[in-house]
């Protein structure tokens, strides 16, 4: 699955009126807007080429791990995607770490407290040793199966790396994150696609969207190329950029990621139907998700007033991100909690969320919601 993710967060901005709960979107970029090129990529969207692993080097010259943990993700039989790979540490059936591998299949795990935070604890080392021993690292991309790695007392006491992990495709017929028209693709056309990509990792945007629009020209039914082009279009121009996404439908139905771009277009315009059928379709053909998925699903039942979807789709989003990367999900759902009635539920979601929000507006406006909502909670005695 993607994990998505396609690289700038969604910024949703939750008021709670004193006579109800009301949602205002205030500001919106979301991960559909023009990523920026890989090399100013920053976490939780993508992890630098430099930072952590040259931290690593300098931790693993000394003989000891410095409390992180390396990988990379290999393709069997396929280029890697454009979009960053989700990579996830499962512990006893559950979800309590994740990272994004980059465009070139590196990844850093680095420790996530109970809360989610992502400030590395001066003992970060005995924290992992203590919560990962034992637990499997694999990637999640929808299509495909991904082989695992076992964390072990080796690897957070001596040596860090993990190794590689494999994904290899599955009997096709449900979802893919990698559209199965690219192996079709005619050499002419696959090598622009190529260069695209080149041009994408040298931070030359406007050579990729050129090469890009050259593949389409030779290939009409190029579906990742119709994807990546229209990832380009958003920020300039997002009717394009639609059109894209849907030419890629269009070319390959089964192909999860246009349906997801669709989605978090029809977010920033409002268009809160679209935003949930579109995702609706995206979880249909890849049931597990993404957090940012999952989020526009909430948000968009929620202003569509289906508040028990709401919930289902924000507590979804919430559980697969123990990380927060998508940092307003919990504020949805305390807003959607407040709509119900459960002020009490909204209350500790609100609360929570100061745990993590670093110091700014959004806190402050968390602050608001809870002054607001509080009065109406009755003290227990």
């Amino acid at each position: 699955m993607t994990r998505k993710f396609s690289p700038l967060i969604s910024s949703f901005c939750f008021l709670l009126a004193l006579a109800g709960v009301q949602v205002k979107q205030t500001a919106a970029q979301t991960h559909a807007s023009t990523p920026a090129p890989p090399s100013t990529l920053t976490r939780p969207d993508s992890i630098q080429d430099s930072g952590f692993y040259n931290y690593w080097a300098g931790m693993s010259a000394q003989g000891r791990a410095g409390g992180v943990l390396l990988g990379k993700v290999a393709m069997e039989g396929e280029p890697l995607p454009w979009v960053p790979m989700l990579v996830n540490v499962d512990c006893k059936g559950s979800i309590v770490n994740s990272t994004q591998a980059d465009l070139r299949g590196q990844f850093v795990i680095t420790f996530a407290s109970a809360k989610g935070l992502d400030r590395t604890p001066q003992d970060a080392q005995r924290q992992m040793e203590t919560k990962y021993e034992g637990c499997t690292v694999r990637a999640a991309l929808a299509g495909f199966h991904s082989s695992a790695v076992t964390i072990t007392a080796r690897n957070l006491r001596d040596e860090p790396n993990l190794g590689t992990i494999t994904l290899s495709s599955e009997a096709r017929g449900g979802g893919t994150e990698l559209s199965v028209t690219t192996k079709q693709a005619p050499s002419n056309a696959m090598k622009a696609f190529e260069k695209a990509r080149a041009d994408w990792l040298a931070q030359n945007p406007d050579g990729a969207e050129r090469n890009l629009k050259k593949a389409v020209q030779l290939y009409p039914g190029f579906a990742e190329a119709w994807v990546q082009l229209g990832k380009i279009q958003t920020a300039s121009n997002p009717k394009s950029a639609e059109e894209s996404f849907s030419k890629a439908l269009a070319a390959d139905a089964n192909f999860v990621l246009p349906y997801e771009q669709l989605a978090a277009l029809a977010v920033q315009s409002e268009e809160w139907q679209k935003a949930a059928d579109n995702s609706s379709q995206a979880l249909k053909l890849d049931p597990m998700g993404t957090p940012q998925l999952w989020y526009y699903k909430a948000l968009a039942e929620f202003q569509l007033r289906h508040t028990d979807e709401a919930q289902e789709s924000a507590t979804r989003s919430l559980a697969i991100d123990p990380r927060h990367t998508v940092p307003n999900t919990e504020q949805l759902l305390a807003v959607i909690l407040a709509r119900k009635g459960d002020y009490v539920g909204a209350l500790l979601h609100l609360n929570n969320c100061l745990s993590y929000l670093p110091p700014g507006p959004h806190a402050d406006l968390v602050k608001q919601q809870i002054a607001q909502l509080e009065p109406k909670v009755t003290p227990t005695k």
